[in-house]
């Protein structure tokens, strides 16, 4: 009783009961679909049209803190964008009064992440 050489087999000829082999044989009769839709561009993002950028550390027990000011977006869109912003910088932070706060000195890399975010004019004092 040794192991059959399953070298001498010969494949199957097809593959086994497949219900679909008669409707390739049709392909080429079936009407083209209908063309891609053409790529739409991107809007430019709107946003603030401007927003001033600065470091504070007094009253903050001498943490260094980045404050996002006069931005004038409504309390639920500075949530949103607080949330951007922490996982772009990859930091805490929190929204004080119209103001988003920001922990340590983001200063330098802050204003890319909020031309991205549409806003015309930053402003780092």
């Amino acid at each position: 009783m040794g192991k059959r050489d399953k070298k001498d087999e010969a494949p199957p000829a097809g593959p086994f009961n497949n219900p679909f082999a008669a409707l390739s044989a049709q392909r080429e009769a079936l009407p083209a679909g209908p063309p891609p839709p053409p790529p739409r561009e991107k809007p430019e993002p709107k946003g603030p049209a401007r927003a001033v950028v600065r470091m504070e550390r007094k009253g903050r027990g001498g943490k260094e803190v980045t404050v996002v000011e006069q931005l004038g977006l409504p309390a639920a869109q500075l949530d949103t964008w607080l949330k951007a912003l922490k996982g772009g910088l990859g930091c805490g932070g929190v929204v004080e009064e119209d103001a988003l706060v920001l922990q340590g000195d983001q200063r330098e890399r802050l204003p890319a992440l909020l031309e991205a975010r549409g806003v015309l004019k930053v402003t780092v004092g």
